[in-house]
């Protein structure tokens, strides 16, 4: 499915390194995801003069309720100031949020919070912003087969640009039949350390990057 909000690309991001950042400066675990929220704010705030319409953003796998249950705690708490803090802020500045993934095992007052902060910025027409929360890809093509038809109308638009930090080189379930074609950005600048200049250079390597989806082109036929 291609994204229909605006003609710019759809950035997707594996947000990798929060905790190793922390631990190599003797700081907790948490402290290096309150220094990746505030990447992610650089992020959010870079993206349209990049030319990115679409932004999804890794925030916590299904795979990492396995975490130890005081960091579980406090990245929940951490993501609902976050979006206490950052609603208004989105609204004036034309971002519209969405969560994707399950929302059953989350806590009551972070779902009350995402479902408020969407219908707040349902307006926003500048930049979407998809939040992966208790997120599985291959679950949510599972859950996509099972609605029959077409998979493509049941999961996210396409992503033209992914890129994950901290040096790591895997997909770790996210996004997996929406980056069938995507072009992909390693770098091993750990998340809390991400600039928009890092940001502005993966979208300058996606645009030398020849997409040929399958096909050939006269210079390489």
């Amino acid at each position: 499915m291609r994204s229909t909000f605006g003609d710019g690309i759809h950035v997707a991001i594996i947000m990798d390194g929060n905790g190793r950042w922390a631990t190599s400066r003797g700081l907790p675990r948490l402290s290096g995801h309150r220094a990746g929220a505030d990447a992610v704010r650089r992020t959010i705030e870079s993206a349209p003069s990049l030319g990115i319409s679409v932004l999804t953003l890794y925030a916590f796998s299904s795979d990492n309720w396995r975490r130890p249950r005081n960091e579980i705690t406090g990245l929940m708490k951490l993501l609902g100031r976050y979006l206490i803090q950052e609603a208004d802020r989105c609204v004036a500045n034309g971002v519209r949020l969405e969560a994707i993934g399950r929302r059953d095992r989350l806590p009551p007052a972070l779902i009350e919070l995402l479902e408020k902060t969407e219908r707040k910025t349902a307006a926003g027409n500048r930049l979407l912003l998809r939040l992966a929360i208790d997120y599985s890809s291959r679950q949510a093509i599972l859950d996509a087969a099972a609605k029959g038809g077409d998979l493509s109308q049941h999961l996210g638009p396409d992503v033209d640009l992914l890129i994950r930090t901290s040096g790591e080189q895997r997909l770790s379930d996210f996004l997996l039949w929406e980056c069938a074609y995507a072009e992909m950005v390693f770098t091993r600048r750990m998340w809390p350390d991400f600039t928009r200049e890092d940001l502005a250079a993966a979208v300058e390597e996606f645009q030398r990057r020849e997409r040929r989806f399958g096909a050939v082109t006269a210079r390489t036929a």
